[in-house]
C-alpha cells in the first residue's frame, strides 16, 4: 500500500498539477519564485518526490542528504566574433554543454560536497529561466551506510567520484549506454560516427564531400 501511495503522490506532482486548485497553484507558484531567488544548491531535510527518491535508494537515516539544485535553461551563450564571415559561421547558435542539466547539476552537488558521492537525482520543477533537480547524496564513510548490505559497494575505491566519470543515470544517457542498441557497448556507436566521418571527408561546401555523400567520384578522377 506504501508502493502505491508514493506512486499516486508522484503522477499528481507530475501530471496533476494542471487538475488542482487555484490555491494550490498559486503556493506552487510562490514555491518557485522563492527557489529562483534562493541560493543555487541548497540543502533540504526531506525529498519532495519521494516515490523518485525511495526508487533510486534513498532511506529516511543517517548518511544521506537531500540536496536541490537550479540549473540554468538553454544552450551556452557565446560572444559574436568581430571579424568578417558568412553569418552561417558565426558560430553563434547551435553550442551545447554536450550533457544534460541533470549531470550538470549533480556535478555541482558533488563539488559542493566532495565528501559525500552522487547516488542519482531527478526532474523537480522548472519556471522560464531555470530547471530545479534534487540530488541524492550519501556519506560512504558513516557507520550507517557501512552496514547497509545495498549501499556498502559505495565504500569501493572503484566507485569514487562516480558522478564525474559519468558512472550516475545521468551520466549514462549522455553516452548512450542506455539505449537499447549501444547498451553495455560503445563499438557500434564508434563504427557508425567513423562511417560519418567517411562520408563528410572535405568542406560541406566543396563538390568532392557531395559526391561522397551522394555515393558517387567527383569528376576528374
Amino acid at each position: 500500500m506504501a508502493q502505491q501511495a508514493y506512486k499516486l503522490m508522484d503522477e499528481i506532482w507530475i501530471s496533476g498539477l494542471s487538475d488542482i486548485d487555484k490555491e494550490e497553484k498559486q503556493l506552487i507558484r510562490k514555491r518557485l519564485i522563492e527557489w529562483r531567488n534562493g541560493p543555487t544548491i541548497v540543502r533540504v531535510e526531506k525529498p519532495i518526490r519521494l516515490y523518485r527518491a525511495r526508487a533510486i535508494g534513498y532511506k529516511a537515516k543517517q548518511g544521506f542528504v537531500v540536496v536541490r539544485v537550479k540549473v540554468r535553461k538553454g544552450s551556452l551563450r557565446k560572444p559574436r566574433p568581430n571579424s568578417g564571415r558568412r553569418p552561417k559561421r558565426m558560430g553563434v547558435y547551435g553550442y551545447s554543454p554536450s550533457k544534460g542539466l541533470r549531470w550538470i547539476a549533480e556535478e555541482r552537488a558533488a563539488r559542493k560536497f566532495p565528501n559525500l558521492e552522487v547516488l542519482g537525482s531527478y526532474y523537480l520543477a522548472e519556471d522560464g529561466l531555470y530547471k530545479y533537480f534534487e540530488v541524492i547524496l550519501v556519506d560512504p564513510s558513516h557507520p550507517a551506510i557501512k552496514n547497509d548490505k545495498e549501499l556498502r559497494w559505495l565504500q569501493d575505491p572503484s566507485n569514487r567520484k562516480r558522478v564525474f566519470r559519468g558512472l550516475t543515470s545521468a551520466g549514462k544517457k549522455a553516452r548512450g549506454l542506455l539505449k537499447e542498441k549501444l547498451r553495455r557497448t560503445t563499438k557500434h556507436k564508434w563504427k557508425k560516427k567513423q562511417k560519418e566521418r567517411i562520408l563528410r571527408k572535405g568542406h560541406e561546401g566543396t563538390k568532392s564531400s557531395r559526391f561522397t555523400q551522394l555515393g558517387e567520384k567527383p569528376p576528374g578522377k
